[in-house]
């Protein structure tokens, strides 16, 4: 009799656990559908899919359009003059002061332009030299228009 009554106890307590274990995953079902549900009228969970999965594509055609103007932006970054080196100097001993100067300004493959000043007192000319690879096309680079090319190609 006490064996019976031993395992009769045994068996509602399994019976108590079990029930609890099976209200925790109940709770747990239950509160992520009422998420899911969260401000839908019409509770169905077929309704909710379908919205779910037109949402899903909407995003989903959103990202690839991102992906493809974020290529066309990388390609067309590459011609942009992204990198510029100024140098100034004195070219003439009877002037005063750094009012010369030579400024490169190249894209990311180093294509461009060298624009050099050279200020004296009655005048100031200016140059202009195109630079492709980083180097003069044409014509023979200065030092100090070779130092401002150097400095631009610093620029990463």
């Amino acid at each position: 009799m006490l064996l019976n009554q031993t395992l009769t106890l045994i068996f509602f307590g399994f019976i108590i656990v079990w029930l609890l274990i099976l209200s925790v995953f109940y709770y747990r079902i239950f509160s992520h559908y009422q998420k899911l549900t969260k401000g839908i009228t019409k509770k169905d969970l077929r309704s909710i899919l379908e919205k779910l999965l037109a949402n899903l594509d909407e995003k989903s055609q959103r990202i690839n359009q991102l992906i493809k103007e974020t290529e066309k932006i990388k390609k067309d970054i590459v011609y942009d003059l992204q990198k510029i080196g100024l140098v100034r100097y004195n070219p003439f001993a009877e002037t005063g002061g750094d009012q010369s100067f030579c400024l490169s300004i190249l894209d990311q493959e180093d294509n461009g332009l060298v624009i050099s000043s050279l200020h004296s007192r009655d005048t100031t000319r200016v140059y202009a030299k195109p630079v492709k690879d980083g180097k003069a096309v044409g014509y023979e680079l200065s030092e100090e228009e070779k130092q401002a090319i150097v400095k631009a190609k610093k620029i990463k």
